[in-house]
C-alpha cells in the first residue's frame, strides 16, 4: 500500500493557487506525502521558475529552490481573469480536499476566491490561507515575503544582533518554509477534523504570525518581564558553556553544556585542565558567568592549539556535548544528515536528477519516498481538464497555445 511507503495521504487532492515559497512548499511537502497536488499556474508559470533571470543572472541556470517546493505536482495553466478558464477552477475546486493558497487577499476576492466565497460554494473543503500579515487589521493587503513580515516585522532580525549592530539579512526561504510546515500541521489538522464532521474550515497561516511563535521565548519575557537582556557577542556572552568557538584547522563548532554544573567536568577532562576548576573565578555556575569573558579568553586559547577532528574524539569520549557549526558545503558531506534522509534525488528530463532536500518528516520503514518530477508550467492541463469530464474539443478550446 502507498501509506506503506511514506505517502499517507495518498488520495487526497490538493489545489495550490500560490506563487513563490510559502505556499508551494506547504503543497510540496503535502505531495511528498503522497497527496495529488493540482499546481494552478497562470499561461507565464509561477515566477520563481524564472528568479534567476529576475535577479539579473544567466536564465538557464537549473532552479534547485523551485525544484524543492514544487516536485511531485500536476500544473494546470490557467487565465483566472477568464470566464472559461474560472469555471475550470471551479470545477477543480469541486474535486479537491484542499485548497492552498498564498495569493493576497484582495486578489483572491477580485476572483472571488476568498475563503468566505469558496467555502460557502464547497463546504466540505479545507482552504489553507498562507498570508503576510493576516486576514485581519490595516495592513492585511500589505505584501509580506520571509524577510519582511517574518523576519523584520516579527522581531528576529533585531533580537539576534548585539545592541548597535545592523540587522542582518534573512538567507531565502527560511521563514517561508517555516511558515509552510506550519501550513502543512494546519491543513492535516483540519482533514482529521473534517473526518469526524464531515465539514472543511479555514486554517489561516501568517508569515508574521510564525515569525512572533518562533522568537516566542523573548517576546514572553518582554511582555511579563518589561524588559529583556540584548544579544551580546560570542566574547561576552552571560553563558560561556554555551558558546562558539574555533579550532586550530578554523572551524568552528558549539560547546552545548546548558547544565553548567553537570557539563563542567565532562569540559575540564576533554580539555585536560583541571586547574581551571581551582581557578576561584570559575568554580561555580554563577562565578563562570560573572567571569564569562575571561573564562572565554581561556577556552579560546584552549581550543586554538588542536583541530577539530581532534577536539571531536576528545569531546566524545569525555561525554561533552557539542556540534560543529557547519558551512552548507560541510553539511552536504555530514555522514549523519545523510544517515537522517535529509537528501533526495528528484527526477529531470534524459534521465538527469537535481539534488535536493528531503521534507522533515518520515513515515514507518521508508523515509525517503521516491520524489516526483517538477511540472512544466501547464504541463498537464490537458490530463486535469479530461479528469474534470471536458472532451478532447473542449479540451483544444481551452489549453493556452
Amino acid at each position: 500500500m502507498d501509506d506503506e511507503l511514506g505517502r499517507v495521504l495518498e488520495g487526497i487532492r490538493v489545489v495550490e493557487l500560490a506563487v513563490w515559497v510559502a505556499g508551494p512548499s506547504a503543497a510540496g511537502i503535502l505531495a511528498d506525502w503522497g497527496a495529488d497536488v493540482v499546481k494552478v499556474e497562470a499561461p507565464g508559470g509561477d515566477p520563481q521558475r524564472t528568479i534567476y533571470e529576475a535577479m539579473g543572472y544567466n536564465a538557464d541556470l537549473p532552479n534547485p529552490g523551485f525544484a524543492l517546493d514544487n516536485r511531485g505536482k500536476r500544473s494546470i495553466a490557467l487565465d483566472l481573469k477568464s470566464g472559461p478558464d474560472r469555471e475550470v477552477m471551479e470545477r477543480l475546486l469541486a474535486t479537491a480536499d484542499v485548497f492552498v493558497t498564498n495569493v493576497r487577499p484582495d486578489g483572491l476576492a477580485r476572483l472571488d476566491l476568498d475563503h468566505e466565497a469558496v467555502l460557502e460554494r464547497h463546504p466540505s473543503l479545507v482552504y489553507g490561507a498562507i498570508t503576510g500579515y493576516g486576514l485581519e487589521g490595516p495592513e492585511a493587503w500589505r505584501p509580506g515575503y520571509d524577510v519582511g513580515a517574518f523576519w523584520a516585522r516579527a522581531g528576529l532580525a533585531r533580537d539576534i544582533m548585539p545592541k548597535g549592530r545592523a540587522p542582518v539579512a534573512l538567507r531565502m526561504g527560511l521563514g517561508d518554509h517555516l511558515t509552510g510546515l506550519t501550513a502543512v500541521a494546519g491543513v492535516c489538522g483540519a482533514l482529521l477534523a473534517r473526518e469526524r464532521t464531515g465539514k472543511g474550515r479555514l486554517v489561516e497561516m501568517s508569515l508574521l504570525r510564525t515569525g512572533l511563535y518562533a522568537l516566542s521565548w523573548p517576546l514572553v519575557t518582554q511582555m511579563n518581564f518589561g524588559r529583556l537582556e540584548s544579544a551580546r557577542e560570542r566574547t561576552d556572552v552571560r553563558t560561556p558553556l554555551v558558546n562558539s568557538y574555533r579550532a586550530a584547522d578554523d572551524r568552528w563548532f558549539w560547546l552545548i553544556g546548558v547544565e553548567a554544573d553537570r557539563h563542567w567536568p565532562t569540559i575540564l577532562a576533554a580539555v585536560d585542565r583541571p586547574d581551571l576548576d581551582d581557578d576561584e573565578r570559575f568554580a561555580t555556575a554563577r562565578s563562570r558567568r560573572e567571569n564569562a569573558a575571561a573564562l572565554i579568553a581561556v577556552l579560546d586559547e584552549v581550543f586554538a592549539a588542536l583541530p577539530l577532528a581532534d577536539w571531536a574524539d576528545r569531546f566524545d569520549a569525555n561525554g561533552v556535548w557539542w556540534a560543529p557549526a557547519n558551512t552548507p558545503a560541510e553539511v552536504l558531506e555530514d555522514p549523519q544528515a545523510h544517515a537522517a534522509h535529509g537528501f533526495v534525488d528528484i527526477p529531470a528530463a534524459g534521465g538527469e536528477t537535481i539534488r535536493s532536500v528531503n521534507s522533515p518528516v518520515s513515515f514507518g520503514a521508508h523515509p525517503v519516498p521516491e520524489p516526483r518530477p517538477v511540472p512544466a508550467v501547464g504541463e498537464h492541463t490537458a490530463e486535469i481538464l479530461s479528469e474534470l469530464g471536458y472532451s478532447e474539443t473542449e479540451i483544444a478550446d481551452l489549453r493556452p497555445s
